[in-house]
C-alpha cells in the first residue's frame, strides 16, 4: 500500500479522478454550487484522511499538476486571439476596467486586513488573491507572505467567483459581454474564466485577457504597499 501512495502517479490519478467525479456531478445537478474544484478538494482530503496518507506523499503528484498551471493559463491566449478585433475596438475601457478591478480587489483586502489588525505577512499573503496562482505566489513570496495562505486565498476567490458570477451578472443586468468577461477575470482569475467561457466566447476571451492585465497591475501596485 505504501509503495502505491508514495508514487507521484498516485497524486496525479487521485486529482484527475476526483475532479472527473466533480465534473459529472455538476453536469447532472446543473448547479453552480456543485463546483468540480470544490468536490475534488473535498474528496481528495477525505481519501487522504480515511487512508491516513501523508500530504507529502500526495503532493509528489500534486507538484506535477502544479507544473502545468502556468502553461494552462497561457493557453487562454488562444481565446483572446480569436477575439482580437474586440480587443482593438475596446482597448481603453478594457485597460481602465482591469486597473479599476485590481484596485478594488487589493484595496478591499488591504483595508480589511488593517481593520482586523493582521500583521504584514498575512496582509501580503492575501493581497494578490484575485490573480492567477503563479503571479499571486510570486507577489506574496517577494513581500514576505505565507505561500500556503496565498494559495488557499486564490483558490477560494476563484471558486466563489465562478459560483457567484452568473448570478451577479443577472442581478445587475450586465448585458455587455466585454464588461461581464472583464469583471469575472479581474476578480476570480482562471477558475472564474472557466465559467466565463461557458457563458460565452467573448466573455471567456475578455476574462482571459483580464487575468494577464490584472496580474501586471497587481505586481506593479504591490511595489508601493
Amino acid at each position: 500500500m505504501e509503495a502505491l501512495y508514495t508514487s507521484p502517479y498516485f497524486g496525479v490519478a487521485l486529482s484527475v479522478i476526483t475532479f472527473g467525479i466533480g465534473v459529472k456531478l455538476q453536469q447532472k445537478t446543473k448547479s453552480a454550487v456543485c463546483n468540480p474544484l470544490i468536490i475534488a478538494i473535498v474528496l481528495t482530503i477525505g481519501v487522504l484522511l480515511v487512508l491516513r496518507i501523508p500530504y507529502e506523499s500526495y503532493n509528489k503528484g500534486g507538484e506535477i499538476i502544479n507544473m502545468f498551471l502556468a502553461p494552462a493559463t497561457a493557453c487562454l491566449a488562444v481565446s483572446i486571439y480569436t477575439k482580437l478585433s474586440v480587443l482593438k475596438k475596446y482597448w481603453l475601457p478594457i485597460i481602465v476596467g482591469c486597473i479599476a478591478g485590481s484596485l478594488a480587489s487589493m484595496g478591499s483586502v488591504y483595508v480589511m486586513c488593517r481593520l482586523f489588525r493582521l500583521d504584514e505577512s498575512l496582509t501580503m499573503s492575501m493581497l494578490p488573491k484575485s490573480v492567477t496562482t503563479p503571479i499571486a505566489v510570486g507577489v506574496a513570496q517577494a513581500h514576505g507572505g505565507v505561500i500556503p495562505i496565498t494559495v488557499v486565498a486564490v483558490i477560494f476567490t476563484g471558486i466563489l467567483g465562478s459560483i457567484m458570477a452568473p448570478m451577479l451578472i443577472r442581478l445587475f443586468r450586465v448585458s455587455d459581454p466585454v464588461a461581464a468577461g472583464l469583471a469575472i477575470g479581474s476578480c476570480s482569475h482562471a477558475v472564474g474564466t472557466s465559467k466565463a467561457i461557458e457563458i460565452g466566447e467573448i466573455e471567456g476571451a475578455m476574462s482571459g485577457l483580464a487575468i494577464g492585465i490584472c496580474g501586471i497591475v497587481t505586481v506593479l501596485l504591490s511595489m508601493f504597499i
